[in-house]
């Protein structure tokens, strides 16, 4: 079978969805639908094989497709699903496939209704620096884990497009929030039992462009999430990912999308000792566990170098449809995420800590 796909929003990662799609095996982008005439315009010269359409309803009933990928803004991604759904498409949809839980309620009625195959592009489960992260947690490199960091930052504050408007979904816990929080939730083996959020408008007038959330779960392990759009550094490397993790065994920390990085340990840990203490600078006070270690007692290992592209996301994809494979990115995971997102909101706002229940499971 011949997967005839549109897509749905050419804008930046609209753009690359054509350019995917069209370079797997046994796919192809027949079709583009985008309210902006010169974007349409853009795809005639690039793609004069490819129809071009203004609206969702005249795609939907002109076109001889079997599926769509939805990457309009975030506003506008409960329509075109639900229209989608109901014309017998498959959809992948962008993140965050809805502005609310109850949205995506909604647009999940509608495609078990339909009997067709929602997914989210979460393509970030593949990405390079969380992988390796993911390995070193699932291995069990550095025993039992109590922390896990992950973090980025950027330089130029403000956001652009309709990425600065509240009414369109705008603001960083919308873009890369929902990114960051489905790796934790995508790696965790544990219940999430509360979370605790600051969320803060720093440069952007309308959107928030920084945050802070604490995940605890039901094993011991806090996650930590941080990002800003304005948070500097003259360090090397800093605009990029950050990574930081935890265990009683060692610490691993792994810095920029090509992860680069180190698990640290000791050689020995500080044994008690009874007797009087030598009350030197040497000792650095009666925890003798800060300030200068001795030589010797600080070795690092290598991170493990993992190897995984984005590309995987939509190969794993279409292979469900043909039935080789499950799905990765499951609808329940995908309320999962918007769950905690309004936690975070809710913890924001209330400066409150929130215990975390799911409210219930969706279909597959």
């Amino acid at each position: 079978m011949k997967y005839r796909y549109a897509v749905v929003g050419y804008g930046f990662i609209g753009r690359r969805h054509v350019a995917t799609l069209k370079s797997i095996d046994n796919v192809d982008c027949v079709a583009v639908c985008d309210t902006n005439p010169q974007r349409l315009e853009e795809v005639r010269e690039i793609y004069p094989e490819i129809e071009i359409y203004r609206t969702i309803d005249q795609l939907l009933e002109e076109s001889d497709i079997n599926g769509v990928i939805i990457s309009a803004n975030n506003n506008q991604h409960k329509e075109l699903v639900i229209k989608s759904a109901r014309a017998g498409m498959d959809i992948i949809c962008e993140k965050p496939a809805a502005m609310s839980v109850a949205e995506f309620d909604e647009m999940m009625e509608a495609v078990d209704q339909a009997g067709v195959t929602l997914t989210v592009h979460q393509q970030r489960r593949f990405d390079k620096d969380f992988q390796t992260i993911k390995k070193c947690y699932e291995d069990r490199s550095l025993g039992d884990v109590y922390t896990i960091k992950s973090s980025l930052y950027g330089y130029n504050g403000n956001m652009h497009d309709w990425h600065v408007y509240k009414s369109e979904g705008g603001g960083m816990l919308y873009d890369w929030g929902v990114h960051l929080i489905d790796q934790i939730l995508y790696m965790m083996d544990s219940p999430l039992k509360a979370v605790f959020a600051d969320i803060r408008n720093v440069i952007n007038k309308e959107v928030d462009d920084y945050f802070n959330i604490l995940l605890r779960f039901e094993n011991g392990v806090t996650a930590e999430i941080e990002l800003g759009t304005y948070y500097l550094s003259d360090q090397k490397d800093w605009f990029e990912r950050h990574w930081y993790m935890g265990g009683n065994t060692g610490s691993m920390y792994a810095n920029k999308f090509d992860p680069e990085g180190k698990i640290v340990r000791t050689t020995k840990l500080l044994e008690n000792v009874n007797e009087d203490q030598d009350k030197s600078a040497k000792s650095y006070g009666p925890t003798r566990s800060f300030g200068v270690p001795e030589p010797g007692l600080i070795v690092t290992e290598d991170i493990p170098k993992v190897e995984t592209e984005h590309i995987e996301f939509f190969e794993n994809y279409f292979a469900t449809l043909a039935g080789k494979a499950e799905l990765l990115v499951k609808p329940q995971e995908v309320r999962k995420v918007l769950e905690v997102m309004e936690a975070c909101w809710k913890s924001a706002e209330t400066f409150s800590s929130v215990a975390f229940e799911p409210s219930m499971e969706v279909k597959v």
